[in-house]
């Protein structure tokens, strides 16, 4: 009973600054009790400020009181060790490395619980206590353990930062006013931070809504994953069933020219046995007339020779009256041409059908186009390489630098004929069609040159086969004064920087088409915004003789 009464009223016999059992105990003037060395300790970091506190009540003293040893209550305190009283705290409440360990702790530290912006100091359980129970504390602010309590003392005056200095954007102490932050925009730390608040509160709820926009566009985006990837699906299963569909086609129609082929061999080859069997016939006939003739020549008894041979001198006439032609081997060899030719188109369909095919593939953009490029940097990633087509080169333009570079000559060139040529205007295209995202540049020189872009199918012959002339070609005029920009035969004065180079922007699937000139800047000239139902071919266009305009080779 008496071990359980000493565990029961252990805590009251434990100092309240090492939380050990008290060891040569005093009490100071207001009646709490202490180790002797403890208490002195505590006192000794209060001398440069002359006034001593309790750390339980923080009643203040002045001067420091004298301590004397409680000789009853260390006689009492020797009785409790006698009982086994322990006051060891355990292991989980001591601080370790990474926790804020209480400031009023001795010898072994325990864990603070909280810590207090006025005292600047941290406090476990045990000595948070008296902000509990003495008024005056109850008015502090208790905050979650913080090891930065020191960074809220000015460096300068070593008083508590309460104040804050807008015109610097700093919390500074009471007295920082009076020197280095005299006449500054100043209010209390407080209501710095009600503003600052409500500021805060007003940025989550942006960040809020931001969040629930981003969270729908995800839903979104996720809805158009599922929904590609099952239109995916259905147009890969589509596509198979065509693709068989035409293969079955082939197959049967492969199978009927067999067919026919092989009954039309059946029915010629039928015709010529018949024929052979006849004359074969004809030539056993004619072999035993002629051995009958031949015996009757032998005869010796002349009125025997002379009765016979009018019966076996006669020849019976043919039964039918045919001849023979010698032909070269030539029967079904047209059937292969004509096969062939089959093929031959089906190729061309096929290779003029796929580039539709694979455009209409390639123009499938969930997402917005990428915005067109700001700088030039970022205009050279979509580079591609152009070169000039000679079978669409009009007859009097030489192109030379592989094909990159075209001069409007007097003479002719000689090219041969093609049904791609241009044989109206001094043109020429690309041999390269441009589809997606296309960067080139241009460097002319002379008087007039259209920088285009223009559909295959353009026309090749008559006015209308003009760059810019047509609805299948978008040109930019540009000569020495300045620049037009000329669609269907609509041309529009552009203003811009005079340059010989010129730098040409391709968005097939966005519909874009721009116009820069180039010189150390890029200026937009002029932007084109469609729809383009067909790939690209770049184009050159020539006013009159000695206009040259390259293709540049970018890096």
């Amino acid at each position: 009973m008496a071990q359980q009464g000493a565990q029961l009223d252990g805590a009251k016999f434990c100092c309240s600054i090492c939380l050990d059992l008290l060891k040569d105990p005093v009490a100071i003037p207001c009646g709490h009790s202490y180790c002797m060395s403890c208490i002195k300790s505590f006192w000794d970091g209060e001398d440069e400020k002359k006034i001593y506190s309790c750390p339980q009540c923080r009643q203040t003293f002045t001067p420091r009181p004298v301590l004397m040893k409680n000789t009853m209550l260390a006689d009492l305190m020797e009785e409790l060790k006698k009982t086994g009283l322990q006051a060891a705290p355990a292991d989980h409440c001591c601080a370790g490395p990474e926790d804020v360990a209480c400031d009023f702790c001795t010898g072994r530290k325990l864990k603070a619980l909280k810590s207090c912006l006025n005292c600047l100091a941290s406090y476990c359980e045990k000595h948070l206590q008296p902000h509990y129970d003495a008024a005056p504390l109850k008015k502090h602010k208790l905050v979650d353990p913080s090891k930065k309590l020191q960074e809220n003392i000015c460096s300068r005056h070593d008083e508590v930062m309460k104040m804050f200095c807008r015109t610097d954007q700093l919390c500074i102490c009471y007295l920082c006013p009076v020197d280095e932050h005299k006449g500054h925009d100043t209010v209390s730390a407080a209501v710095e931070r009600t503003e600052r608040q409500r500021e805060l509160e007003v940025s989550r709820q942006k960040i809020q809504q931001r969040i629930q926009d981003r969270e729908k566009d995800v839903k979104l985006l996720q809805q158009e994953v599922e929904a590609v990837s099952r239109s995916a699906d259905e147009a890969v299963e589509d596509s198979e069933k065509i693709f068989t569909e035409l293969i079955r086609l082939i197959q049967k129609r492969s199978s009927d020219v067999k067919q026919q082929i092989r009954s039309q061999q059946e029915t010629e080859v039928s015709r010529v046995k018949e024929l052979q069997e006849k004359l074969e016939q004809e030539i056993t006939e004619l072999k035993r007339k002629d051995a009958d003739l031949k015996q009757l020549s032998h005869t010796e008894d002349h009125n025997q020779f002379l009765h016979n041979y009018p019966s076996l001198s006669q020849l019976s006439e043919p039964t039918d009256s045919f001849s023979i032609n010698i032909r070269p081997l030539s029967y079904f060899e047209d059937v292969t041409a004509a096969v062939s030719e089959l093929r031959d188109q089906l190729q061309d369909i096929l290779r003029e059908k796929w580039t539709n095919i694979s455009l209409t593939v390639t123009e499938v953009d969930v997402l917005l186009s990428e915005p067109e490029p700001k700088t030039r940097a970022r205009f050279l990633k979509y580079t591609c390489e152009i070169t000039l087509d000679p079978n669409t080169a009009h007859t009097s333009v030489l192109l030379s630098e592989g094909n990159r570079k075209a001069k409007v000559m007097v003479q002719i060139q000689s090219y041969s004929s093609h049904p791609d040529r241009f044989t109206r205007w001094w043109q020429v295209l690309s041999r390269e069609s441009l589809t997606g995202r296309c960067y080139w540049e241009v460097e002319w020189s002379g008087r007039r040159v259209y920088v285009a872009v223009a559909y295959k199918n353009i026309s090749r012959k008559g006015n209308e086969s003009k760059c810019g002339h047509n609805d299948k070609s978008w040109a930019l005029d540009c000569y020495t004064d300045g620049y037009n920009f000329v669609f269907n035969k609509v041309s529009t004065r552009v203003s811009g920087p005079g340059s010989s180079r010129v730098g040409v922007y391709l968005d097939h699937s966005a519909g874009i088409l721009s116009f820069y000139s180039v010189s150390e800047t890029m200026t937009l000239l002029h932007r084109v915004q469609t729809t383009f139902t067909q790939p690209l071919y770049a184009g050159l266009w020539f006013g009159q003789f000695g206009d040259t305009a390259e293709f540049c080779k970018l890096k």
